[in-house]
This record gives C-alpha cells, sequence and structure tokens, in this order.
C-alpha cells in the first residue's frame, strides 16, 4: 500500500504534512512515547516499539530529522531569547537545558538569542521561546513583531502577547510563604524584589503587598534592577534593616548596619531614595549598579485595613526575591547575630548547601523549559490554538534559615 493511500485511510489530508503527533494520534500513544519508540529511547515496550513503527511506515512518516524538516520547509530549528544579563544563572541554564532536549524529542536544534543581539532581519527558526522576557527590551519586541510562533515563559509586560504563555502563580505562593514565616513567629516580613519589568517579580511584589494589606502589616520594600553585584544586594539589605532594626539573637537591639557616618541621614532611616540595584531571578553578575530608586522602606500602601500592633515593629523576616540575593545576604545577618528568618523566593544549589539551608520557593526551571517548548511545537503542528495559557506548577521547599526561633 502506498503512503498517501495509508494516509487517507487514517483520515488524513495528503497535503498535510505527517507529524509525531500524526503518528502518535493513530498509534494511541503519547507523542513523547511515539518519539522514543521511533528514536530507540525511553521506557517503551517492543510491541508497543512496533506498533508505532508500522504507523509511522503506513503514513509515510519521515523520521530522519534533515529530511523532515525539508519536506515541511522547516528550518528544524526553534529560537530561544532569554535577558543576557541573566545567561550565566542556575536557573537559565536550567530552563535552556530544559528547551534544549525537549526540542531534541521532535528533532529541532534550539538557537539561543539573547538581548545584546541587534538584528536586521528575523531569526531563521520556525518559532521562539521567550523566557522571562523583560518589558522595554527591544531584541523583545523586535522578536515578537517578527510573525513568528512565539512561546512565552510568564506574560510580556509590554503591548504585545505571546502566541503562548506557561506561568505560575507566584503571587499565591508568595503568599503561602509569608503564611509560614507568620507560623514561624514572624510579624515584619521585608522584601528585595526586582523591577516590575519581569512580571514575575511584579507579580512577587504584588503578591506580597497583598498579604500585608490582609495582614495590616506596613510593606518593606526595595526594589532593585536585574544586573547587579552582591554588594548592591547586601546594600539594600542593609537598607531595610536600618528602617526597622531587628532583634538581636540574644534579645538586645540591633545597631544600624550602616557605617556610623551615614546611621544620621535620611537613607539610613530608610525615608528617601536608595541607589540600589539587584538581582533578577538568574542571580549575581559583574554588571554596573543599576539606577537609583526611590521607592522608601516602610512606605505604607492603600491596600490594607487599619495596622494590628506589632504590624510596624522590628523587621523580623526577609524574603529575597532575586536568585542568589539570599545567599549573598545570609553572612550578613549571621555576622550581625541578628535574629531575623530568611527566605528565597528561586531555590538553588546554593540556598539548598547554605549554613542554615535557606527556605525558597522551587520554580522548576528545567520543566518550565521543556513545558514552553512543548507548547511552542503544539502551536506549531496546530495542535494548540492561539492564545493558550498553561499554569507551571511550583513548590515551596522550607529549611532550617526558617525554623522558629528560640
Amino acid at each position: 500500500m502506498r503512503a498517501d493511500e495509508g494516509r487517507e485511510r487514517a483520515g488524513v489530508r495528503t497535503e498535510e504534512p505527517v507529524t509525531i503527533l500524526t503518528v502518535a494520534r493513530e498509534a494511541g500513544v503519547s507523542k513523547t512515547t511515539a518519539s522514543d519508540a521511533l528514536r530507540g529511547s525511553g521506557r517503551v515496550s517492543e510491541r508497543t516499539r512496533e506498533a508505532v513503527a508500522q504507523v509511522a511506515e503506513r503514513l509515510g512518516y519521515v523520521p530522519n530529522g534533515s529530511a523532515r524538516h525539508l519536506r515541511k520547509a522547516s528550518t528544524g530549528t526553534i529560537g530561544l531569547h532569554v535577558p543576557e544579563v541573566l545567561t550565566r544563572s542556575s536557573y537559565y541554564m536550567s530552563f535552556v537545558f530544559g528547551v534544549v532536549e525537549q526540542a531534541a524529542r521532535h528533532d529541532y536544534d534550539v538557537t539561543l538569542i539573547t538581548s545584546g543581539q541587534r538584528r536586521s532581519r528575523p531569526p531563521r527558526v520556525d518559532g521562539l521561546v521567550l523566557g522571562d522576557p523583560l518589558g522595554g527590551d527591544p531584541v523583545v519586541e523586535s522578536l515578537m513583531a517578527t510573525g513568528l510562533p512565539t512561546v512565552s515563559c510568564e506574560r510580556f509586560p509590554g503591548s504585545r502577547q505571546a502566541d503562548g504563555v506557561v506561568w505560575s502563580e507566584h503571587a499565591s505562593m508568595l503568599g503561602r510563604l509569608l503564611d509560614h514565616l507568620r507560623e514561624s513567629g514572624a510579624s515584619r516580613p521585608a522584601l528585595i524584589v526586582a523591577g516590575d519589568e519581569s512580571d514575575w517579580a511584579a507579580s512577587v511584589h504584588r503578591g506580597y503587598l497583598e498579604w500585608c494589606a490582609a495582614h495590616g502589616v506596613v510593606p518593606l520594600v526595595r526594589r532593585v534592577s536585574f544586573d547587579a553585584s552582591g554588594d548592591e544586594v547586601r546594600s539594600a539589605a542593609r537598607a531595610l534593616l536600618d528602617a526597622a532594626p531587628p532583634i538581636r539573637a540574644q534579645g538586645e537591639p540591633a545597631l544600624a548596619t550602616r557605617p556610623p557616618a551615614a546611621q544620621g541621614s535620611g537613607e539610613a532611616a530608610g525615608l528617601g531614595p536608595v541607589e540600589a540595584a539587584g538581582l533578577g531571578r538568574g542571580g549575581a553578575t559583574d554588571s554596573e549598579p543599576g539606577e537609583a530608586t526611590d521607592l522608601g522602606t516602610g512606605e505604607a500602601t492603600d491596600l490594607g485595613p487599619t495596622l494590628e500592633r506589632g504590624g510596624d515593629g522590628p523587621l523580623d523576616a526577609l524574603v529575597c526575591a532575586p536568585a542568589g540575593a539570599a545567599t549573598e545576604v545570609a553572612p550578613l545577618l549571621r555576622e550581625a547575630g541578628l535574629n531575623v528568618l530568611l527566605a528565597s523566593c528561586v531555590d538553588s544549589a546554593a540556598t539548598r548547601q547554605s549554613d542554615p539551608p535557606i527556605t525558597a520557593i522551587d520554580l522548576r526551571p528545567k520543566e518550565a523549559g521543556a513545558s514552553c517548548a512543548e507548547l511552542l511545537f503544539e502551536l506549531l503542528s496546530g495542535a494548540a490554538p492561539v492564545g493558550t495559557e498553561r499554569v507551571h506548577p511550583i513548590e515551596l521547599s522550607i529549611r532550617a534559615s526558617t525554623h522558629p526561633r528560640p
């Protein structure tokens, strides 16, 4: 029987390309199983391998990547964009591996595109994955204007929106983290967070303000940029500690953490702007400091009810949203003997191996990357409609850094 006859019997129009999704649907298995069966990988029984191979042969599916992409007038490549300042971070390395591994399952290659690459023409790819696109990034804007099918990890905080979005419930997860800190005895948590040009950071910031409003707590926030050193992160932490001095482990009020010359200034009291820059989700780099921010610590919002007693008391917990920030701040708290619970919004090997290990939100970056790539392939094959959004589950890992203090 000819291949086109087999395709007609399977209900596939002869002018349509046969994809791995077509084979999987006809064989009654998942796309991953079909791909593994034809590639000879994965845990697939011999009976299933034979059944999938027979379906592929009947439909005229070409498993060779180069031949199949030529037949479909495809480049056989997808593009992956991540913010350039974050390409060295452990979070984004894991995200990249997730995209690459999922692309390999579809016999695709991945071209890495960073914000430092200015292009006069669209990249030669079939579609794009945007990792944490930042509002105002001209490269992201130009990529989204190409008309190529696009999937973003988190929503793009701009006028355009990707064809598909994989996002996580960061605001509600931060609420869970803050509830845990409250159960551990903290009543005045502070937050270091990157700017709202990232949907992820904006969600974390919003979740913090909503929690503070619900519990009658005056927010203590330092918003920072995406490209700072560890010194600048510690500077932001010192500003928060000076604004609401915590209690020492021995039960005595802590001294201000700034040098004596700065303690009499409005900045030390948290009343004025602080030239602070910080980390994105990806961690510290060697870049120059970011612009000064003018969000005074201890700034009240109009989101909440009358403050409960203790709602504007000493800082007793610090949540670091940027990846790597918590491990930079931990020695500062330890050396000063401060009785402050510490948590991170991004988990990593460093937070797990810290002394003590740091409570953190596990964003599962490798799985997020794989989910973004898979949604892109579904858009390319027509298996998912434009506008599809999927929630990527994240987890809270509670560790010794937030255990109740004696």
